[in-house]
């Protein structure tokens, strides 16, 4: 039997008030589904877990977003990740992270690999200093004025780059945290 381990992102939960998700709630919906060494950080829907399961991310993915409505009564899109792609993103960050405040360099992780045409429209030097890249299912994104003042951001968010996709975004201290904490 082969244990895997994964990360489990969130999206739009307990921003504002809105889809309160406690984390000690989390932790036992991800238990029922038969997870073990389940373990959350932060409030923001990062969660991480070992799982003997025969399934695909993407599969392990819609059990939790079925069982997270069931258990709290509205959807929340999640994202799960291997360990493994985890640590093949934070290795393949093509901006210096160790070099810089977390908060300044963001992952946009997607449930697919977005097309190049998508980009085709973004005219990358007229937001320096600001950049962007795209690796695999991830789209990279320096912001040295974070992601709050991010012009850069708010175009990569928009329908014509990220239309059906599922995404979400986590700055860098929090991407490095999960790939310490799946121990990959």
């Amino acid at each position: 039997m082969t244990i895997r381990k994964y990360a489990a992102l969130l999206r739009g939960i307990n921003v504002g008030g809105n889809k309160k998700v406690p984390m000690a709630e989390l932790r036992q919906v991800l238990n029922d589904l038969g997870h073990e060494d389940v373990r959350t950080y932060l409030q923001s829907g990062n969660a991480v877990f070992a799982s003997s399961a025969k399934k695909t991310p993407a599969a392990l993915a819609r059990e939790l977003e079925a069982a997270i409505e069931a258990h709290f009564g509205f959807r929340v899109p999640c994202l799960v990740v291997e360990a493994t792609y985890l640590r093949a993103v934070a290795e393949a960050c093509p901006f210096p992270a160790a070099e810089l405040e977390g908060k300044q360099l963001q992952a946009t992780f997607c449930s697919e690999q977005p097309a190049a045409s998508r980009f085709a429209a973004i005219d990358g030097p007229s937001y320096l200093p600001e950049e962007y890249r795209v690796g695999d299912r991830v789209i990279y994104l320096y912001a040295p004025d974070g992601l709050g003042r991010s012009k850069l951001a708010e175009t990569l968010a928009r329908p014509a780059v990220i239309k059906g996709l599922d995404v979400t975004t986590r700055n860098w201290n929090t991407v490095a945290k999960l790939v310490e904490l799946t121990g990959n």
